[in-house]
């Protein structure tokens, strides 16, 4: 269960209030505010906080126009124009607070993004709930062979099940396990801060992770592109869609520049170039390596 029934009842008192403000709102992100969005099978991410919106970005980046300016461009435009020109400060006039729910592995993947405010639920002075993200069989994968970070195809089901059924009779040993070392029933108890040391990196924790609207398109270019792992990955996938509902016209600059865009080298420029030209290139006359070559035919030839 993703949300326990006190998260629950606290969302919908959060969704029911309604106050007057002077400030600017989104009215996409006011939709969704609170919202627990369910991710992978236990976990969810929701906006509690936010601060800006599109009209927010420009206003930041006019600011510095000053006297002698001969035009100011309409909203999108300006915005598609820092995008385009990787002019970030004004983007970091936005910001979100979200609450994620996820497992203690993505999680630790995730805090490598070293750019946000973090509050993470504490097992040394909570218990942890007993929920473990268990994969689903079309995602348990051998280790690829040409990638060795990733994962390569599906395991065959006799093999896939053993997996499935490791994972759940350790998940369930190690928890287990924590309950007995904690427990108080006829014995002292082993501190919690020691006994979560046994814990799996399966079992989800929760955080609240405040970031600016820079930084969050940083984590999301990086972790919702198809080669990030799948289980971070899908995470980033519903921050995407709370982006486009808060700031749509920054969200379309950023899949049109940066999911959607690529960018290239002087070496890549001048092949392209000649290739415009009509002349015949290949990797030996291309000046790049086999890996930049590959990756260049990946973009412009195959």
């Amino acid at each position: 269960m993703p949300l326990s029934p006190e998260q629950t009842e606290e969302i919908s008192a959060q969704r029911e209030q309604l106050a007057k403000t002077r400030r600017v709102v989104s009215a996409g992100m006011e939709e969704k505010l609170y919202t627990a969005f369910q991710v992978l099978d236990h976990g969810f991410v929701r906006v509690v906080d936010y601060m800006g919106d599109d009209s927010a970005i420009c206003q930041a980046a006019r600011v510095s126009y000053g006297k002698g300016t001969k035009s100011v461009q309409n909203d999108e435009g300006l915005i598609r124009y820092l995008m385009r020109h990787w002019h970030s400060t004004p983007f970091e006039m936005c910001e979100i607070k979200l609450h994620v729910k996820l497992p203690v592995f993505v999680a630790r993947q995730w805090i490598r993004h070293r750019t946000a405010n973090v509050n993470e639920y504490s097992a040394r002075y909570s218990i942890l709930d007993r929920e473990f993200y268990i994969p689903s069989p079309e995602h348990i994968a051998a280790q690829s062979v040409i990638n060795n970070q990733g994962r390569g195809e599906a395991l065959k089901d006799e093999e896939a099940q053993t997996v499935l059924e490791l994972l759940k009779a350790d998940s369930a040993r190690c928890y287990d396990n924590y309950e007995k070392m904690i427990s108080q029933d006829g014995q002292q108890g082993l501190a919690r801060e020691l006994a979560r040391m046994n814990l799996p990196a399966n079992i989800y924790t929760q955080w609240y992770w405040k970031v600016d609207l820079h930084n969050l398109l940083h984590f999301l270019r990086l972790r919702a592109d198809p080669h990030a792992q799948y289980e971070i990955r899908i995470y980033a996938d519903e921050i995407c869609n709370l982006v486009k509902e808060w700031v749509p016209h920054t969200y379309r600059a950023f899949e049109d520049y940066r999911l959607g865009g690529a960018t290239l080298s002087e070496t890549s420029v001048n092949v392209l170039r000649r290739m415009i030209k009509g002349e015949s290139v290949d990797m030996q006359n291309s000046g790049m390596s086999k890996g930049e070559w590959q990756e260049f035919k990946t973009l412009f030839v195959d």
